[in-house]
């Protein structure tokens, strides 16, 4: 784990305390300072210099979507159009309050690699819903070799790495070569990126 220094924000101290403890449960994770709303949050990151923000979207004052705009983070809360407001903003991630620890580990991971982040659940809802709405376009010609379909295929559908891996056999580092080519032939610069090229040129489905 890339040692990483966390700012935690959530209005709920009780939450807060909770994250807190799964937190420094991890290790290399240091939790530098909390703060109750998008205004402390603003004051202790130019305070603390945290690597990471890690904020719930909806608190009092200035809120996480506006803080988004001014720091570069890892969000949470459930709701596609929220999903899509915080990356616009600026957030380097998105996962939810119910999330299991290990995906934790894995977004941080993620977000310190230069990384977005998307909890598989969000990933699954925003490629059903935007098939949905473009369902009828045709795919385009991408030149992508059988394999690195496959592995878009696979990160479209909100799969680590480590699980594309296992899944197609590789090793880890060849999948991340993979999807490097990726990026540099298709000429996009993060997951988000891939996954919304994925399913505009119908190479991924809904099907489970």
């Amino acid at each position: 784990m890339i040692p990483v220094r966390v700012l935690l924000a959530d209005d709920h101290a009780l939450v807060r305390a909770g994250i807190r403890a799964l937190l420094e449960g991890l290790e290399g994770v240091t939790v530098v300072a909390e703060a109750g709303n998008g205004g402390e949050v603003l004051e202790l990151a130019r305070k603390h210099r945290p690597d990471v923000v890690l904020l719930d979207i909806s608190m009092p004052g200035l809120g996480g979507l506006e803080a988004s705009a001014l720091l570069k983070m890892l969000s949470m809360h459930a709701n596609e159009e929220y999903v899509l407001q915080a990356l616009r903003a600026g957030a380097s991630g998105y996962m939810l309050k119910d999330s299991a620890t290990a995906e934790l580990e894995l977004a941080l991971q993620a977000v310190m690699q230069g990384e977005t982040y998307l909890s598989p659940r969000i990933s699954k809802q925003m490629v059903e819903g935007y098939v949905q709405r473009v369902g009828g376009e045709q795919p385009k010609s991408d030149n992508l070799t059988p394999r690195q379909r496959q592995v878009l295929q696979l990160i479209a559908g909100g799969h680590s790495t480590k699980e594309i891996a296992y899944r197609l056999e590789l090793s880890v580092k060849t999948v991340e070569t993979h999807r490097a080519q990726l990026m540099d032939r298709l000429q996009i610069r993060d997951i988000a990126g891939l996954v919304k090229y994925a399913i505009r040129n119908g190479l991924v489905t809904t099907a489970k």
